[in-house]
């Protein structure tokens, strides 16, 4: 199979060449019109790497996004993010029907410099590698997002100074904010996929316990999220919207649930029990049984008696 190539745009200059667009007014950061973005003839041949964020909004594009393990589809007000490093492909549909608009948001890591979402931003689970649901906008989201790329536009348009580069990070993380926040509605109202997603973990937990696979140790929140295609941290708010309990708590819940019906409907040892559960040392069972039911694994044993 012949290996795709990789091409990496290390600067937003260089990203704006690529795309015949003019040098951008600020080497790191710039909004860019996607009515003005020429394609390179090779865009959907090649995997792409940017050395910067990408944050967009897309109306109209005939195509669609691979992006880790994930494919987006260009619908209506989707907006989705990219971090620095990671392998995207872009597939193109021959024949465009509409007219592409909306807006890109370039950010060069360097203009977060000494700021504190220079540490914070990894903090969004929506830039992470694995995240595969985009965001829907409704009308009133999109205004209030537009807004504020407006004012961080207007911002570095206007002469630079000594304020420019908080006055723009603010905005940034109001950006980010709002969008938090519209990820959170996005879990309750899209509660079809939220809910499959939720079914396939409990299917998933079941199977673990009952394939052998714990001999292989106890499952980890790790395991599950790569199982499903999905970030750790967005499983977990993921499932805490649904149940109110993270995914390391529904791990455990479906321990105690195993490791209840072999205490009351078997001969196995606590520490037999223990090892078939996955654990490595009975201790750790029995402090985690007690935990969850106040009651250590012999006293719940006896109680059945």
């Amino acid at each position: 199979m012949e290996q795709r190539q990789t091409k990496r745009l290390k600067s937003i200059t260089e990203f704006h060449r690529s795309r015949g667009l003019a040098p951008p007014e600020h080497p790191l950061i710039s909004v860019v019109d996607y009515k003005e973005v020429q394609r390179p003839a090779d865009i959907g041949d090649v995997n792409w790497i940017f050395d910067f964020y990408q944050i967009s909004l897309k109306r109209g594009l005939n195509g669609k996004l691979k992006y880790g393990q994930q494919e987006y589809d260009f619908d209506e007000g989707i907006m989705f993010f990219i971090s620095p490093n990671q392998v995207f492909r872009i597939v193109v549909e021959p024949n465009p029907s509409t007219e592409q608009s909306g807006w890109m948001l370039l950010i060069h890591p360097d203009f977060l410099w000494k700021t504190s979402l220079a540490k914070n931003i990894g903090q969004y689970d929506f830039f992470n590698y694995s995240v595969n649901e985009a965001l829907f906008l409704s009308k009133k989201e999109e205004t209030t997002i537009n807004s504020i790329i407006a004012n961080v536009q207007q911002e570095y348009h206007s002469n630079m100074d000594k304020f420019t580069q908080h006055i723009i990070v603010s905005y940034l993380e109001t950006l980010l904010n709002y969008s938090e926040r519209f990820y959170e509605r996005q879990f309750i109202t899209r509660k079809m996929t939220s809910h499959a997603i939720l079914d396939r973990m409990e299917r998933l937990l079941d199977d673990y316990y009952t394939t052998g696979r714990t001999l292989k140790g106890l499952p980890g929140v790790q395991f599950f999220a790569n199982e499903l295609n999905v970030s750790p941290n967005y499983l977990s708010r993921l499932l805490k919207s649904l149940t109110g309990q993270s995914t390391q708590q529904l791990i455990h819940q479906k321990l105690v649930e195993k490791a209840k019906e072999k205490l009351s409907t078997t001969e196995l040892t606590v520490s037999e029990i223990a090892y078939e559960l996955g654990f490595e040392h009975p201790q750790s069972f029995t402090k985690l049984f007690k935990s969850k039911t106040n009651l250590s694994p012999i006293e719940f044993r006896s109680s059945f008696n």
